[in-house]
């Protein structure tokens, strides 16, 4: 099976992502129509915990609304995240380590994502990319899975609370940033091939 690593590393939060697949899957995991994607976050230390099941429920999601998994039926992809380090952002931290995984394996994908994540202060100003202490002062922390073809959302998640108003206004400045993010990825790749 194909093992590829990526790591995405914003600020002080890093992420390791390693993809494993397509491979033959478990009867039991075999998926007649598609591939069976399974998407594991171990934390930087400890095992995993409630909070890790449900950001790879979304990490999942999201991959799965990108991954052609049509092209590999009964076969399943593993993508694992270490958490090397957690200073803030760590969902879209892991997003954008789970897109350059899927890249970097050459999985064929409907379009690229990204993660971005908004921390709204109490006095209404957005933050993008927050650290762990401007998470704590937030008022409510949004982060979104971008698509790279339209600026579609593929995956929104909030934690605290604010008005519609305020979430439109986060997501118009989560999808101003993803278009860094993709470019990021662009160079990366570029970096990558042009040295063989």
């Amino acid at each position: 099976p194909r093992r590829d690593r990526a790591v995405c590393a914003p600020g002080d939060t890093s992420v390791l992502a390693g993809l494993y697949g397509p491979a033959e899957a478990k009867i039991s995991k075999e998926l007649p129509d598609r591939a069976a994607l399974e998407v594991l976050l171990r934390p930087k230390v400890g095992l995993p915990g409630v909070l890790e099941r449900s950001r790879e429920q979304l990490l999942r999601q999201t991959c799965e609304a990108v991954v052609l998994g049509v092209l590999h039926p009964r076969t399943a992809i593993s993508l694992v995240l270490q958490v090397l380090s957690d200073a803030g952002s760590l969902l879209s931290c892991c997003l954008n380590a789970a897109c350059m995984a899927l890249l970097d394996a050459g999985l064929p994908l409907t379009a690229l994502f990204c993660g971005v994540t908004c921390a709204l202060q109490p006095d209404g100003s957005i933050l993008l990319d927050p650290t762990a202490r401007q998470e704590q002062e937030a008022r409510a922390i949004l982060t979104f899975a971008i698509a790279s073809s339209d600026r579609k959302v593929l995956m929104a998640t909030t934690k605290g609370s604010c008005s519609v108003e305020e979430m439109q206004q986060c997501l118009a400045a989560a999808q101003r940033a993803a278009g860094t993010i993709f470019q990021f990825y662009r160079d990366s790749v570029r970096r990558r091939y042009s040295k063989c």
